[in-house]
């Protein structure tokens, strides 16, 4: 019957106002949803809440689902301060906390910042972890993001339009990679530098994910294809899956392949803390 998706606010511990779209199953799949791990997004650099629709619509028709705007994006606040990797990860505890068990799904750098918040804060209300299109330190590092820094510095709405057309390898409107530029732009640009988490050893993120104990499924493209596979070499138990056509926003491009994967998660932990022994 689908979902009815609300936008509401909170304030966190200190004093911004971030927005949250949220999710509410209709008919029989809203009592079910009460029961289940609310799902929760982060979107990545610059990017509002909104970029996870695909996921609003179509998860959020039989569970509970939260996206983010993060400080300075999409809806959110714009602050003159905690645009750093300590207070985007406080922001996450603090948007975690409203609900008691959660599935946490960051993508790009708000993979990072969940990171840095199981790092910092611990996972108490975290059911899973689900990391998207992210270096978590692995093996077969990224390019560095110096020439990305320079070129904003440069032009910074030329290199923005570039960086959106390239999050995607399906056609999108001109409309809808427009909003999205113009969602980037919101924020300031020192502020929206201020967010790389750079003078942070690659082996900090590599640390906290291996040592993460719970359920950990981790989506890539090909440029991080040789991470996933060293992850669940060195982490045995973590979900890997690859997504070789799509581009950096690849439940974007391939949505209902992302979505299944999320549902498949779920579905085996579901069975996981019931004792269900896999099939055969």
């Amino acid at each position: 019957m689908g979902a009815e998706i609300r936008s509401s606010t909170f304030i966190t511990s200190d004093g911004v106002r971030l927005r949250v779209l949220e999710t509410v199953p209709r008919g029989p799949a809203g009592a079910l949803a009460n029961t289940m791990p609310v799902v929760a997004f982060v979107p990545g650099w610059s990017m509002p809440a909104n970029i996870w629709q695909p996921q609003l619509a179509a998860i959020g028709a039989g569970r509970r689902v939260a996206a983010l705007d993060p400080r300075g994006q999409g809806e959110s606040e714009i602050p003159a301060r905690g645009f750093d990797i300590e207070r985007r990860a406080a922001d996450v505890r603090d948007f975690v906390a409203r609900y008691d068990r959660v599935v946490l799904v960051g993508w790009s750098l708000g993979a990072l910042e969940a990171l840095q918040c199981v790092h910092r804060y611990g996972d108490a209300r975290l059911e899973a972890l689900v990391l998207v299109d992210s270096s978590v330190g692995e093996d077969s590092p990224p390019a560095p993001a110096t020439r990305f820094i320079e070129a904003l510095q440069q032009d910074r709405r030329a290199t923005i339009k570039a960086f959106v057309r390239e999050m995607f390898s399906s056609s999108r409107t001109a409309l809808e990679l427009d909003a999205l530029v113009d969602a980037a732009l919101r924020m300031p640009l020192e502020a929206s530098l201020s967010l790389f988490p750079r003078g942070i050893p690659r082996e900090h993120w590599r640390d906290i994910a291996r040592r993460f104990s719970k359920p950990l499924l981790y989506v890539v493209t090909e440029q991080f294809a040789a991470q996933a596979r060293s992850l669940l070499q060195n982490r045995p138990g973590t979900r890997i899956a690859v997504f070789e056509a799509a581009g950096h926003a690849l439940f974007v491009d391939e949505p209902d392949r992302f979505n299944q994967l999320l549902v498949t998660f779920f579905d085996e932990m579901a069975a996981d803390a019931r004792g269900v022994p896999d099939r055969p």
